[in-house]
């Protein structure tokens, strides 16, 4: 009985929706992630002097508000995530297994 339920849910075009869909959105994101973490640790190794920048009078550098968005980038990016999983992915998951159950 669950190998049926396991093949009929394979086989369901919405599934195959659904996993197209999340895996496209969450290399997406990954990308996005990799070239803005990445793209702050080349700023560190080939531009030392531009993130040694003072920001202001005080003695904070240009590098420690970048390397704070890059941390805020992380946490944006994982709540957008988040989101679009909790609506368009639950709801797809959700019809998938009402068509299944029939």
């Amino acid at each position: 009985m669950q190998e049926e339920t396991v093949r009929a849910i394979k086989s369901n075009p919405k599934y195959q929706q659904l996993v197209s869909r999340r895996k496209r959105f969450g290399w997406t994101l990954t990308a996005l992630m990799l070239v803005v973490y990445y793209g702050y640790i080349l700023l560190i190794a080939f531009d030392k002097e531009f993130l040694a920048q003072k920001v202001g009078d005080g003695v904070t550098s240009l590098g420690v508000p970048i390397g704070l968005g890059v941390i805020i980038f992380t946490v944006i990016i994982t709540g957008v995530y988040v989101r679009r999983a909790n609506t368009e992915f639950d709801e797809l998951g959700k019809q998938i297994v009402e068509e299944v159950s029939k």
